[in-house]
């Protein structure tokens, strides 16, 4: 049956506003800036599979790993009306253990056994325990690094489990806030359910269903002509992590995208074997990288659904750092490691497309997580944040400066909040002038970020591109790598990239992040000066 296509762009458009509002709500009654001001989270919308249909306008890495959290509670918990499970277990879909994930099922039947639709959210949490405030540690086992939730149901028919919500609130440095984002998180679900509900009640159960399906069936066809367009061949990339955190060499990444026709093959075999530092990633961070990229390879605006998926198979060795397993640490391997995935499938693509694939962007969230016992307010804190660098240049035009670029979509902390929640003050935030890598268009510049701190405060930084700057193409330079300082009674001590370290009150760390890696070759220029 020929589908009509203003009512699937009318459906898109319907679905695509839940997880928007679902945002919304989850925003305005978050209590941690990560959420309420950094917008750390992400929504979605699924089928009664669990595909997705409809994502808001939120965290990339987020929302390609979430079908897999989704899945883990269909498949572990029987959802009923009023249900929501949780879930941060990055070995049953989750990405690292502050990004926890809410999963509720929608029956416009309540009769029914089986939800008609899903909807989820995920958060990513200030602190949920572990060795070091903040819950991004230098860890050797995931053991370490905080409080790891499998599926299970933190409300039970509209009613909070108790139980559950005292054990995780016993593990956590900042209970009140963890508790706050939580409820937050059920509001935002509750959301989801309602408009749902709205849209079924008014178009029917089957109809919903059917333009579902019709959504994910356009994505695909879509992202096949993508393809088509795209000349055959094995293309190859690799590029590297600084290190483990832990003293390891580089990391390597590297994948080969063979191109058939209207299908892809993505296999990263080549890259290393797990590592015990914490940069390793699962098989979930991996496919929200290859997600975000195809969907870039499409210029046209279509609806981001599981349908992107089909044309496309993954191979990620078990093992290794981009399909880790247990006990391995994670922190990082969402943050950092998601990066240098999209950069090597990028980087590939670029052979296949060289003039609609960018340079290297910063290719670091440049993570910054500290805590302790704030002595003005009196009371402990946590915060986590990441810090935005420059975008890479492309064939058509300089990268912009200071943005945050690929896995990460968050905004900053205002400078007036940060001072106003935590015993810290920002001295400097100010663009990384000439960071940008220099070519025909350049790439954008990084940031300067320095925070002094009021307070003994226990620091950790997870960051990369600190020891090579982000690459180039078609003969632009690379963007200057990142640089990490601490400065005590006037003296500059060198930071590593990725570090765990106590500040005393009146210490000043100095973040410097990388520029964006710049297009064609400087000294052809010519009248085009790339600014």
């Amino acid at each position: 049956m020929r589908h009509d296509p203003i009512e699937l762009e009318l459906f898109r458009h319907i679905l695509v506003s839940v997880p928007e509002e679902m945002g919304g709500v989850l925003r305005k009654v978050a209590f941690s800036a990560n959420i309420k001001e950094r917008r750390d989270y992400s929504c979605a919308v699924y089928d009664a599979n669990g595909d997705t249909v409809a994502m808001g306008d939120h965290m990339p890495v987020h929302l390609g790993a979430m079908p897999l959290s989704v899945r883990s509670v269909i498949e572990r918990i029987d959802l009923g009306p009023g249900d929501v499970a949780i879930v941060n277990d990055p070995f049953c879909g989750g990405t690292h253990l502050p990004d926890i994930t809410a999963v509720a099922g929608v029956f416009p039947d309540p009769s029914s056994r089986r939800p008609a639709f899903y909807v989820a959210n995920r958060a990513h949490h200030a602190d949920v325990g572990g060795m070091s405030p903040g819950s991004m540690p230098l860890a050797r086992e995931i053991y370490q690094e905080g409080l790891r939730i499998p599926p299970l149901l933190l409300v039970r028919g509209g009613e909070i489990s108790h139980e559950i919500m005292t054990l995780i609130l016993a593990n956590v440095r900042t209970p009140e806030e963890r508790e706050g984002d939580l409820l937050a998180q059920c509001m935002s679900i509750r959301r989801g359910e309602e408009r749902l509900l709205e849209v079924a009640a008014r178009y029917g159960v089957p109809r919903v269903r059917r333009n579902m399906a019709e959504l994910q069936d356009y994505s695909e066809r879509m992202l096949r002509e993508a393809i088509r367009n795209l000349p055959d061949g094995r293309y190859e990339f690799e590029d590297f992590l600084d290190d483990d955190g832990l003293g390891g060499p580089p990391v390597r990444i590297a994948v080969a995208i063979t191109i058939s026709g209207d299908r892809m093959v993505v296999d990263f075999t080549g890259t290393d074997r797990q590592r015990e530092g914490p940069v390793n990633a699962n098989l979930a961070i991996a496919m929200s990288a290859v997600l975000y990229v195809l969907r870039c390879l499409v210029e046209e605006d279509i609806p981001c659904t599981a349908g992107l998926l089909r044309p496309v198979e993954v191979i990620a060795p078990e093992g290794t750092v981009v399909n880790a397993r247990p006990p391995a640490a994670m922190a990082a391997g969402n943050v950092e490691t998601s990066q240098r995935i999209t950069d090597v499938l990028l980087g590939a693509l670029a052979s296949a497309a060289p003039d609609r694939i960018p340079a290297a962007s910063s290719g670091t969230m440049n993570n910054l997580s500290f805590g302790g016992f704030d002595p003005v307010r009196g009371r402990m804190f946590a915060y986590y944040e990441t810090i935005a660098g420059g975008m890479g240049a492309s064939s058509r035009a300089a990268g912009l400066s200071a943005v945050h670029t690929h896995m990460t979509n968050s905004w900053n902390t205002p400078v007036e909040a940060f001072e106003h929640q935590y015993p810290v003050r920002i001295r400097q935030y100010a663009i990384r002038d000439g960071s940008g890598g220099d070519g025909i268009y350049r790439g954008g510049d990084g940031i300067v970020r320095e925070f002094e701190f009021l307070a003994p405060t226990e620091v950790t930084l997870l960051s990369d591109r600190r020891g090579r700057g982000p690459y180039g193409l078609n003969g632009g330079n690379c963007g200057a790598p990142g640089k990490n300082s601490l400065f005590r009674a006037g003296k500059r001590i060198p930071v590593p990239a990725k570090t765990t370290f106590r500040a005393e009150a009146g210490d000043l760390l100095r973040i410097e992040t990388p520029g964006g890696g710049g297009w064609g070759r400087p000294e052809i220029r010519g009248t085009t000066d790339g600014s």
